[in-house]
């Protein structure tokens, strides 16, 4: 019945010209063939569409077969006699029918699906695609950037593999859309280098269209070249999948279809006129091409991630990395890859977070320690990446990379010469509001201290500018009523370097200048921390007592209560936890006046020697 009804329509149409079709029949012919093919007469179908007689018709109909087609192939995967018919018929409507209409059939099957079936329909309709975009007479560069912007848009809703485990699996089909994708893009790629000989005199068009571009990141127009498009595709593939894909070891490379396709899009980028250490080391500093800085700002916006990861790329992953010129010094490479690393660390994704920390890594360790001057914290980036760390080792939920974290902090502090570490540590004493890293930055100040002592003197960690940063350690934020047991581990870390220059610094000799500023640590520090360990001392006896008091009252009581730790109420504990969240909390005030203790006996000793020595004077 169906092919009956195709016949009938073709019969009528075959005495039409082209120009007399009329929208009846485009929907008959339609229907009718849909019917064939979802009825499984594929064979009569074929006969009718190799019939010379039917050319201009399915020249000119023939496009809205393309959906069905490919509908029943993803329907029918098995491999038969019925589904090779099934692709003869879909080499045949790409052969025969019109270019335009067929580009917007493919295109629209690309938007439609979901799930795994993206990557199924992408892999079944990239060769047909290119061939059809191959054919067009113009305008093709607005169809290269048609087709490649679709394309994108489905495949960064696919999951991109995380383990090794996953990229072999490739259950949603990215890594194989991936590759097919590269094949799909390689003759575009020839053509543009074949054209970029045209490339000046179409500049000036562009640049015009170019404003319009950004607004709406890629919307076609006849002044856009192929090579434009296509760098706008790189620089999208490295921003997705590349910016969030996990790489196999090196020893497994060869057989990493993501690592593959990273290679190739930035050997695509080379060939077409933006050889990757150009993009690298001129992004951000490149002249303004916008009468408006919004669009700049904007620019820079889109390019940031895809930049980023091409940093990963080239100086962790080591793709194409011997392009780069070999009289580039390790603090200059160092300098251009620390913008890049504080974008993967002003993100929360592990994967990203990750390829940050190897970027940072990657770079400080090509440095000799103290050999970064402290010049280059003018640099933003050299400032904010070591707070990002600050924020990766305090609120990053997973403890590989806070521990990650915290290594590439101390190696980052090793790398500063001493001007910039001091420098580094006033900036950390101010703003990581923690106090657990308050109490490591006091503890590189003693080793810095330590080395002063041990070596050459160092002007930035002994007399006036010691006693600077001191006063950002030796000093209590609330005074008496600092909450001690939220800040118990910067309180610590200061008491132990304060101990340490008692005894190391003698009073007479005074290098650190702690001794001229005695009366005023006294008074900002030792006396208030005096005041506010009898005070929470005398409130976590109290609680203790009062918990004590109620379990006596009603031993047989299983209810749930809450405890007051760090101002913070933390209900739902059971009593038995309490009362041993309150013993913890007193062990650590006892904790902290044992070692205040010692360091006034210290003090004691020293002035008590210093006086009797002036007496015998």
């Amino acid at each position: 019945m169906a092919v009956e009804e195709l016949q009938s329509i073709i019969k009528k149409c075959q005495i039409l010209d082209e120009d007399d079709f009329k929208e009846e029949d485009f929907s008959l012919f339609q229907l009718a063939g849909q019917k064939c093919i979802e009825e499984g007469h594929i064979d009569q179908l074929l006969e009718i569409t190799q019939n010379e007689k039917n050319k201009v018709i399915i020249k000119t109909m023939g496009w809205n077969l393309i959906g069905p087609v490919v509908r029943c192939l993803l329907w029918n995967d098995k491999e038969n006699d019925k589904r090779k018919n099934y692709f003869l018929m879909l080499d045949l409507l790409v052969k025969l029918c019109n270019p335009k209409e067929l580009l917007l059939g493919l295109l629209e099957l690309i938007e439609e699906p979901s799930g795994k079936q993206i990557s199924q329909t992408i892999l079944l309709v990239l060769q047909p695609l290119q061939t059809v975009i191959q054919k067009l007479p113009n305008n093709k560069a607005y169809s290269v950037g048609l087709a490649l912007s679709t394309l994108w848009s489905q495949l960064a809703l696919l999951p991109v593999p995380y383990s090794k485990e996953q990229i072999q699996m490739d259950d949603y089909g990215l890594c194989q859309c991936c590759e097919a994708l590269i094949e799909f893009t390689k003759p575009f790629v020839e053509e543009a280098i074949d054209n970029k000989e045209n490339k000046e005199n179409e500049n000036k068009k562009l640049k015009d269209e170019l404003l319009k571009l950004l607004r709406i990141l890629y919307l076609g127009s006849v002044g856009f070249t192929v090579t434009y498009f296509l760098r706008l595709s790189c620089f999208k593939s490295l921003k997705c999948p590349l910016l969030t894909a996990q790489f196999l070891e090196q020893s497994e490379a060869g057989n990493d279809p993501l690592r593959y396709f990273a290679s190739e899009i930035i050997g695509f980028l080379s060939a077409i006129g933006h050889p990757f250490p150009k993009i690298i080391f001129n992004h951000g500093r490149k002249k303004r091409i916008w009468n408006y800085l919004e669009f700049e700002e904007e620019e820079d916006k889109q390019l940031a991630d895809s930049m980023a990861s091409l940093a990963y790329l080239v100086f962790v992953q080591g793709i194409k990395i011997d392009q780069l010129p070999m009289v580039l010094s390790p603090s200059y490479i160092l300098q251009f890859t620390m913008g890049h690393t504080e974008v993967f660390l002003q993100r929360t994704e592990e994967s990203i977070l990750s390829k940050g920390l190897e970027l940072l890594e990657s770079g400080l360790l090509r440095i000799e320690d103290n050999s970064v001057l402290y010049q280059y914290l003018e640099i933003k980036s050299f400032l904010t990446v070591p707070q990002s760390l600050v924020k990766v080792m305090t609120l990053c939920p997973i403890e590989t990379l806070r521990k990650k974290g915290l290594a590439m902090l101390q190696l980052y502090i090793n790398k500063l010469d001493s001007q910039g570490k001091y420098t580094l540590f006033r900036c950390l004493l101010n703003t990581s509001n923690h106090s657990g890293v308050e109490a490591f930055i006091i503890q590189n100040i003693k080793n810095q201290i330590d080395m002063s002592f041990k070596k050459t003197p160092n002007k930035w960690f002994t007399g006036p500018q010691l006693i600077s940063l001191l006063d950002l350690v030796l000093f209590l934020p609330e005074g008496a009523e600092t909450d001690l047991l939220q800040n118990s581990d910067r309180i610590m870390a200061s008491l132990n370097l304060l101990r340490y220059l008692v005894i190391k610094d003698n009073e007479s000799d005074n290098q650190t200048g702690l001794w001229t500023e005695l009366g005023k640590i006294e008074t900002n520090f030792l006396k208030p921390l005096h005041t506010g360990l009898n005070m929470s001392k005398a409130h976590y006896e109290a609680e203790i007592k009062n918990n004590q008091e109620n379990n006596q009252a009603d031993r047989k009581s299983k209810e749930l209560c809450s405890v007051t730790i760090g101002r913070e109420e933390i209900p739902n504990m059971p009593p038995e936890m309490q009362l041993k969240v309150l013993h913890s909390a007193l062990f650590t005030f006892d904790l902290i006046e044992s070692v205040l203790a010692r360091v006034e006996e210290l003090i004691e000793i020293q002035t008590k020697s210093t006086s009797e020595c002036k007496m015998l004077e």
